[in-house]
C-alpha cells in the first residue's frame, strides 16, 4: 500500500501521511465494507484515491493532454528487453511526465484494467487506452535513448 502511494506522489512523507489518512477512513469507514472484493483491494483503493485526491491538492496534477509522439521513432528501434532490469525500467516510468506516470503505475503495476482506470480517474474508456498506449510508446523511447547511452559509455 505504501509502495503504491509513494509510487504515485513521489514523496515518502506524504505517501505515509496517506497511509495514516487510508487506515483511519478504514476503522471509521469498516462498516460500508460490503465485501464485494477482498479487503486488501478495498484498502488498495482508499490508498489509490487518497494519493490522486493530495496529488491535486499539491496542484502537481494535470489533466491528460493529448501529445503527438513520431511513431517512427519508437516502432523502428528495438529494444533488447533481455538487457533490461526492472530497476532501470521503473526509473524510466518515474521520469514520466504526471499523467503517463500514473496511469501506467495503475495498469502495468497495480494491475488494474482500462475500466478500472477509467473510474479511478474520472476519465474515459477511450481516453484511459489511448492514454496507455501513448504512455508505453514513451516509455519505449526513454528507454531506447536510455539503452543508447549506457551502451555509449560502454556498459
Amino acid at each position: 500500500m505504501y509502495n503504491a502511494a509513494h509510487r504515485i506522489l513521489k514523496d515518502a512523507f506524504e505517501a505515509e501521511d496517506i497511509m495514516q489518512e487510508a487506515f483511519l477512513t478504514v476503522f471509521t469507514k469498516m462498516h460500508t465494507y460490503k465485501g464485494e472484493v477482498t479487503f486488501g483491494a478495498w484498502l488498495k483503493r482508499i490508498v489509490i484515491n487518497k494519493s490522486l485526491t493530495q496529488l491535486k491538492k499539491n496542484n502537481r496534477y494535470q489533466e491528460v493532454k493529448m501529445e503527438v509522439i513520431p511513431t517512427e521513432e519508437a516502432e523502428n528501434e528495438s529494444i533488447d528487453y533481455s538487457g533490461l532490469k526492472a530497476s532501470n525500467v521503473f526509473s524510466c516510468l518515474q521520469s514520466l511526465k504526471e499523467n503517463y506516470r500514473i496511469i501506467l503505475n495503475l495498469h502495468l503495476i497495480e494491475g488494474y484494467d482500462y475500466e478500472e482506470i477509467s473510474q479511478i480517474l474520472g476519465y474515459t474508456n477511450e481516453n484511459v487506452r489511448t492514454t496507455v498506449s501513448r504512455a508505453k510508446k514513451k516509455l519505449k523511447q526513454v528507454l531506447l535513448a536510455n539503452n543508447i547511452q549506457t551502451q555509449g559509455y560502454g556498459r
